[in-house]
């Protein structure tokens, strides 16, 4: 994101807006933190104290984080493939390149998670080691042999080297049934803002930025706890004044959008 008077920054030069969330098993927490660069340091001092698996994309400055398990992202992975195929000639033939096998093997990872949608944590974790290791044994040798007759530098040799080089994030989520294979629910999560920015363009100060990164956090949050945004903050703005000690944990914890205390006017109901 941009923000014009980010003291000994220019105008025009990027700040950044960092997302965390809880995982699938846990209750849905969206939270965006701004901060003026992109340093790996960032999520290693936000996430101290944390220990568990923690899904990323591809960026290197994760592997600052400590007592953490990467969890890689097929999605990106397979995108690689399919940035190939896009750079292809119209003219040619997709369905025979090694582009399309790539997607292919790709695709038999995400058809086995669909038929793992309803599973259990414990029933995802035994059939992955059924169905999915032997997808994975087989792409992985795919990828040495492709990787000997590909040129590095080309699209597709970007495509599997991005895999190789991530193989052990990749192969992360074999290790807990709660676990997803691609990031997709954080992509999403900061679809909100991507799309907000084209709309307010900046901010004008940092404090300005962080007042929008909790703002948005609030409302995803929000939402996420199937809250209705606007009755959420009417409640909060109502019973925040008449709190005894408005830094009383417990007090706020009532507040808080997971919190079983909210009223029924709160929460969005679907027929």
């Amino acid at each position: 994101m941009q923000v014009l008077r980010e003291p000994g920054k220019a105008a025009s030069s990027d700040s950044y807006l960092w997302l965390y969330r809880t995982g699938l098993t846990d209750a849905p927490i969206v939270l965006y933190d701004y901060r003026s660069t992109r340093g790996g340091d960032l999520p290693k001092n936000f996430l101290q104290g944390f220990s568990g698996y923690l899904h990323v994309d591809g960026y290197s400055g994760y592997h600052k984080v400590k007592d953490v398990t990467l969890v890689g992202c097929w999605a990106h992975a397979r995108r690689k493939f399919d940035e190939t195929l896009k750079a292809l000639p119209p003219t040619q033939d997709k369905t025979a390149t090694a582009a399309q096998q790539g997607i292919a093997f790709c695709n038999q990872l995400f058809a086995i998670e669909r038929d793992l949608a309803k599973a259990s944590a414990e029933e995802r974790h035994t059939i992955r080691k059924e169905r999915s290791l032997s997808v994975l044994d087989a792409y992985l040798a795919w990828l040495k042999q492709q990787r000997s007759r590909t040129l590095p530098k080309s699209k597709l040799g970007e495509a599997i080297t991005y895999s190789l080089n991530q193989w052990e994030k990749l192969t992360a989520f074999l290790k807990d049934g709660r676990l997803e294979i691609d990031n997709n629910r954080s992509e999403r999560a900061i679809k909100p803002f991507v799309i907000g920015r084209k709309n307010w363009l900046f901010a004008n100060t940092p404090r300005g930025a962080r007042a929008s990164a909790t703002i948005y956090s609030v409302i995803e949050t929000a939402k996420e706890n199937g809250l209705n945004p606007f009755k959420y903050l009417q409640y909060l703005f109502e019973q925040l004044p008449q709190l005894a000690d408005p830094k009383d944990p417990d007090s706020l914890d009532r507040l808080l959008p997971w919190s079983a205390s909210l009223p029924l006017t709160c929460r969005v109901f679907k027929n």
